[in-house]
């Protein structure tokens, strides 16, 4: 009887082990399950050769903008890309002389005047434009056009507005990345300067 009891007892003991799992507690027991590998994803994450860039007159108009520090729009926007010299010659080589170029990359470079503007005594009225141009050694000639959201080097002709020509400088160095910057005269009076490879071109603009 006594046995009995005994082996009762152990038998339970065991039982309750057993539902309450190895360490006693209540932690699940880890499952494995097998990981889900994604195919990679390139299609859209493989960085532009040539990126975008926008740049304001002012230069800090969208600090100014955040920091509610002005309510008027600015004078003047330019939205282009950037292509890289990459050891290529690039004026009479990638670029070449006589033959229209959209001072960029990709999409045709973008010019926006918020205000009246006036270049080389012509005025331009507000309104967005494509900036185009036809380089040569000594000038560059840059053309305002109305044929919006068009890519590549076609250009409508036909839809040309203005055309200013600008003289072509050296520069010291070697810029690698195609680029625009607009640099200010005072407030109202600003320059618009083109810069790769060794050349230089500025188009002043007044509002």
């Amino acid at each position: 009887m006594r046995k009995n009891l005994v082996l009762f007892l152990s038998v339970l003991c065991l039982s309750c082990n057993e539902e309450e799992g190895p360490s006693g507690n209540d932690t699940p027991a880890k499952i494995d399950t097998p990981v889900k590998v994604l195919p990679p994803i390139t299609h859209y994450t493989v960085p532009d050769n040539s990126p975008m860039d926008m740049v304001y007159f002012p230069g800090d108009y969208p600090l100014l903008k955040m920091a509610e520090k002005t309510s008027s729009p600015p004078l003047m926007r330019i939205i282009y890309s950037r292509p890289q010299k990459q050891n290529r010659k690039i004026f009479n080589g990638l670029i070449k002389y006589d033959v229209p170029w959209r001072l960029g990359a990709n999409e045709s470079t973008e010019i926006e005047f918020f205000s009246v503007a006036t270049i080389q005594n012509k005025t331009i009225k507000p309104g967005r434009y494509i900036l185009y141009c036809i380089p040569q050694e000594t000038k560059w000639s840059l053309v305002f056009n109305s044929n919006l959201y068009s890519w590549g080097l076609q250009q409508n002709q036909q839809k040309d507005l203005l055309k200013f020509e600008v003289p072509v400088e050296k520069n010291s160095g070697v810029i690698e990345y195609f680029t625009i910057a607009i640099e200010k005269r005072s407030d109202k009076n600003a320059e618009v300067i083109f810069l790769w490879d060794d050349v230089k071109a500025r188009l002043p603009v007044s509002f």
